[in-house]
């Protein structure tokens, strides 16, 4: 995935992209457009749609917004879409299907946040241009009307968009004050689009960002994963520690910015961090595409550093037990930011485990030690092979290689175990039914330490056959 930022576009390549998309998705807009002026109401495509045809970026979602309210809305859309949805209907969106196409009508509207609330309150509005007013940024305040597609552009979206710059339709502060949220879109959608942000809109940042944390945990944490999830996340990330909003939302990557001292004893880790992410990200083929776990991993793999340092009288600096601290920060932050346990346990297992290749050395692991990796992974194993990749970040080229060679080996290593002895589904011998067959008990504590018993002789001596496991289950039995 390339790092490097996109290229300005000329107005021409946005006038060219903007009559394809809409002619690609004609059959929908100008059906639902002669619907609704039918019935004496304005409609027009919307937003991010708008946005994304003039950037020659294809989707089958639709945003639109109407002069209906959302009674009259869904009336309209009755006999026309497949299927119909209300669950934003306080917020005056009407959902549907139309074979392919997910669409959203919103009624005209403006929204603003209590200084104390963490929920907006809702008005609707009368006109499109006072809808567009309200919207967060100018290339977002974008307007297609329907059916005759004119093209409503009253705070210069299009201009912006060409220069690949993010401004707010009214002041920033007015904006940030409205929906604080919008902070953490403007670092979004600069991640996601490789935008820069307007400096007024920084400065509005820098002096609101305590405004964020009126703001759920949870729609902070749906912002931030699409900005990790965007083609350009160190723009994003590095907005964020810039403006101070990631000392609340994200305390622990600031705090990688530990203060270098003149001897330069250690690297930057807020830099190495972000330069792991973005060659993780070159991997991602691995994962099958994008991936947030690993993503998160890579990020947060080193938090633990600041808690950790020490240094040491020879001028040296250590981070000791950093992969262990780091886990438990990492998992601590997540459960704040209410992501599923699943994706808490696997980044902070990847947080935790980490460093562990770095006693592999230049290949003296047994296979016991191998097969204890495989173990320890799980069912992480391939991502930890990436982030581990990525944490090379040194530019001694020939340290580089060496790593490389290394972990070549140790997968190799891994590919041949798990050929030769199924380690993805590394069991004992002997299951819980035989184990107590053979011990003449029934199930308790006995059999788990049992199970562990042959667990253990497994990753130390591989497969056993089931003969040589009852020796041994026998044997351990004695001597207790």
């Amino acid at each position: 995935m390339p790092h490097d930022e996109p290229a300005p576009l000329s107005m021409v390549e946005v006038q060219r992209s903007v009559a394809a998309e809409l002619d690609r998705i004609g059959p929908v807009i100008d059906d639902l457009g002669r619907r609704f002026t039918d019935a004496g109401h304005e409609i027009a495509l919307v937003g991010g749609p708008v946005r994304d045809a003039m950037l020659g970026r294809r989707h089958n979602d639709l945003d639109l917004t109407t002069s209906a309210h959302p009674d009259e809305t869904e009336r309209l859309l009755k006999g026309w879409a497949d299927a119909i949805w209300d669950m934003g209907r306080d917020f005056g969106t009407i959902g549907c299907r139309k074979g392919e196409w997910q669409v959203e009508v919103t009624t005209y509207r403006s929204e603003s946040y209590d200084p104390s609330s963490r929920k907006p309150d809702v008005a609707f509005g009368d006109t499109l241009a006072g809808d567009l007013g309200r919207r967060d940024f100018t290339v977002n305040a974008m307007a297609v009307r329907l059916p005759g597609r004119e093209v409503e552009d009253p705070y210069g979206g299009i201009l912006d968009l060409a220069h690949r710059v993010l401004r707010t339709p009214g002041t920033p502060e007015d904006s940030f004050s409205d929906d604080p949220l919008r902070m953490m879109r403007a670092a979004r959608f600069a991640a996601q689009l490789g935008f820069e942000v307007d400096a007024s809109v920084v400065r509005a940042m820098t002096a609101m960002a305590e405004r964020i944390d009126i703001i759920s945990a949870e729609r902070v944490r749906d912002e931030l994963v699409k900005l990790i999830m965007s083609p350009f996340p160190r723009r994003g990330l590095t907005l964020l520690v810039e403006t101070g909003l990631a000392e609340r939302v994200l305390p622990e990557l600031p705090a990688l910015a530990l203060e270098r001292d003149e001897h330069h004893r250690h690297k930057d880790v807020y830099e190495h961090s972000l330069t792991v992410l973005e060659q993780s990200i070159d991997q991602e083929e691995r994962l099958g595409g994008p991936d947030l776990v690993s993503r998160l991993a890579a990020l947060m793999h080193d938090v633990g550093k600041p808690r950790t340092r020490r240094f040491v009288d020879d001028g040296t600096v250590t981070f000791h037990h950093h992969d262990v601290v780091g886990a438990k920060l990492t998992r601590k932050r997540m459960k704040a930011l209410r992501f599923s346990n699943d994706e808490i346990d696997a980044v902070s297992s990847l947080v935790e485990l980490h460093l562990r290749f770095h006693g592999y050395g230049s290949g003296e692991w047994t296979d016991s030690a191998v097969r204890r990796y495989v173990r320890d992974a799980g069912d992480q194993l391939t991502r930890l092979h990436v982030l581990t990749r990525a944490d090379c970040t040194t530019r001694n080229r020939r340290k580089a290689e060496s790593l490389r060679r290394t972990y070549d080996d140790l997968e190799a290593r891994i590919d041949r175990l798990a050929e030769a002895e199924e380690l993805g589904a590394m069991r004992p011998d002997l299951d819980g039914n035989q184990i107590m067959e053979i011990l003449g008990v029934g199930p308790g504590r006995e059999v788990g330490e049992a199970y562990r018993h042959l667990l253990e002789l497994r990753m130390d001596d591989g497969p056993l056959g089931e003969e040589r496991a009852r020796e041994e289950l026998l044997a351990w039995w004695a001597q207790r």
